[in-house]
């Protein structure tokens, strides 16, 4: 058995230092690996990065991440993720990673990901420049994450997004900004790998399970949907 710790949408910044690492003493006899799914700081600074560096560091099971949209707000996510990797957090971005564990191989696969809809109710790649470039971006954020699939050499698989797969787990958002809250290519990228779970955040109001349409279990860890310091799942 391999458990794995996540969370997403912290917002952390000066306000917060010290706030969250305090809800963390529990973690080494909870899981093996603590995964992050995107939105670790309110505005993208770097000054907000180092928050979530002191946060995070030194923990003791390795720790993994994805940035979200508020880690772009302030047009630095390079710079928010070496702040981050330098104080021994993974950041993926269309990347994989493997952890050993005491049950077994974990193989990570990251991606933002981003927003565009799900079947019958999704932005096509068709009309004005704007539409066909936010359209090909989730395309190729999608991809990105297929690609981190696929080489992944593991004994379990996690998907690591910002951004939802399905709409299972946004339900509680009001239907009209679901487009903006996930990607079904996010969903077929999943299906199309070996995957025991995957796991993301941004959708505050939405609903912790869900599954894939291939049955990938599906879990939203927005800090806000969790109620608690982070979810814990078993694989195996």
């Amino acid at each position: 058995m391999i458990t794995v710790a996540a969370v997403g949408d912290v917002h952390l910044d000066e306000e917060m230092r010290g706030r969250y690492r305090r809800r963390l003493g529990g973690l080494a006899g909870d899981a093996d690996v603590l995964l992050l799914a995107g939105d670790l700081t309110k505005h993208g600074t770097v000054e907000e990065a180092r928050v979530v560096a002191e946060e995070f560091r030194g923990l003791p099971v390795p720790v993994v991440a994805v940035l979200g949209n508020h880690d772009y707000q302030s047009d630095a996510p390079d710079a928010v993720a070496e702040v981050l990797r330098a104080e021994g957090v993974t950041v993926l971005e269309g990347e994989g990673t493997v952890v050993d564990c005491p049950g077994g191989r974990l193989g990570v696969a990251g991606a933002k990901g981003f927003a565009m809809g799900f079947p019958g109710r999704c932005a096509s790649e068709f009309g004005e420049p704007e539409m066909k470039s936010f359209v090909r971006h989730s395309r190729e954020a999608a991809e990105g994450l297929r690609r981190a699939l696929k080489p992944l050499e593991a004994d379990a698989v996690v998907a690591l997004t910002h951004y939802s797969p399905v709409e299972d787990t946004l339900a509680g958002e009001p239907p009209e900004i679901f487009a903006f809250l996930g990607s079904y290519l996010l969903a077929e990228a999943i299906d199309a790998s070996d995957v025991d779970l995957a796991v993301h955040g941004h959708a505050h109001r939405g609903t912790e399970c869900g599954t894939t349409p291939g049955g990938v279990r599906v879990r939203n860890v927005a800090l806000p949907v969790l109620g608690r310091p982070y979810g814990v799942y078993g694989i195996g």
